[in-house]
C-alpha cells in the first residue's frame, strides 16, 4: 500500500510537471513563431525586388541621413532590437499586383513607381499614418483621393503624392463622426480612427473611470487556474486507469 501510494504521488507529480512544461512550451512556441514570422515578412519585403535601394530614388536621399539601407528597404538607425522600416523603395520591380505592403505601416517614404500595377487599393495604406511620400505609376490616383495630400504631381513618369493631410482637421464632413469622449486621430490617408479621451474607455466610451485591469487580470487568472485544474484533473484520471 506504502508502494502504491508513493507511486501515485510520484505519477501526481509527473503529470503536473508534464502539463506545466507543455503550457510553458506552448507558450514559447508561439512567440517564438510570431517573431520568425515578424522577421521572414521583412525579409520578404524587402526581397522583393533585385538589388538594393537605388540611388537615384528619393528613398535613398532619404535613408542616408535617417536610417540603413537593407535590400530595398530603409530601416530606422536605433539601439533597440526592433528593426522599423522607414522607407520602401519597390520601383521599377515589375509589380503588376500589391494586396499588401507587411510590415511597412511606420514608413515615411515609399516608392512604388515604373511598375505595371492596374489597380491599388486605399485599403493598402489604411495605418500608414506616417507616411508623408508616396511614389506610384503615373495613371494611378493617391490614395484616398487629392484632398488626402497637400500635394499631387506628376514628374518623371511617376505620380508624386506628398504631405498626407490631417483628415480630422478638414472642415469636410466625415461619414461618420468620433463618438462622444473621444478624440480623432489619423490612420493613413483618407482614414482616420477615434480614441478615448482620459479616464474613458468601453464600446463608444461611455465608461468613465479607470479601466479596470486589476478586474481583468482576476478573471484572466481565475480562467487560467480553472483550465490548469482542468488539464490536472484529466491527467490525474488518466494515472489512475493506468
Amino acid at each position: 500500500m506504502i508502494i502504491e501510494s508513493h507511486d501515485f504521488v510520484l505519477a501526481k507529480m509527473t503529470a503536473g510537471v508534464t502539463t506545466s512544461t507543455i503550457c510553458l512550451c506552448t507558450v514559447f512556441i508561439v512567440l517564438f513563431n510570431v517573431y520568425v514570422d515578424s522577421q521572414d515578412t521583412d525579409a520578404q519585403l524587402c526581397q522583393m525586388c533585385e538589388g538594393t535601394v537605388r540611388q537615384d530614388s528619393p528613398v535613398w536621399d532619404f535613408c542616408l541621413t535617417k536610417g540603413h539601407i537593407r535590400g530595398r528597404c530603409c530601416f530606422r538607425n536605433n539601439t533597440s532590437n526592433v528593426d522599423t522600416i522607414i522607407g520602401l523603395d519597390l520601383a521599377n520591380c515589375s509589380i503588376s499586383h500589391i494586396e499588401h505592403l507587411y510590415n511597412s505601416s511606420t514608413a515615411f517614404i515609399i516608392d512604388l513607381s515604373n511598375n505595371p500595377i492596374s489597380n491599388l487599393s486605399d485599403f493598402i495604406f489604411q495605418g500608414f499614418s506616417h507616411l508623408t511620400q508616396l511614389l506610384l505609376p503615373s495613371k494611378l490616383e493617391c490614395p484616398g483621393g487629392n484632398a488626402s495630400w497637400e500635394k499631387v504631381e506628376v514628374k518623371n513618369n511617376a505620380k508624386i503624392c506628398q504631405g498626407q493631410t490631417n483628415i480630422c482637421n478638414q472642415t469636410v464632413q466625415m461619414p461618420w463622426d468620433c463618438p462622444e469622449n473621444s478624440f480623432c486621430s489619423p490612420y493613413g490617408p483618407g482614414f482616420f480612427e477615434c480614441s478615448c479621451l482620459h479616464n474613458f474607455h468601453g464600446y463608444k466610451c461611455l465608461r468613465q473611470g479607470e479601466f479596470p485591469i486589476v478586474k481583468v487580470l482576476g478573471i484572466l487568472t481565475g480562467s487560467t487556474v480553472v483550465v490548469s485544474s482542468l488539464l490536472w484533473f484529466t491527467q490525474r484520471r488518466k494515472v489512475k486507469n493506468t
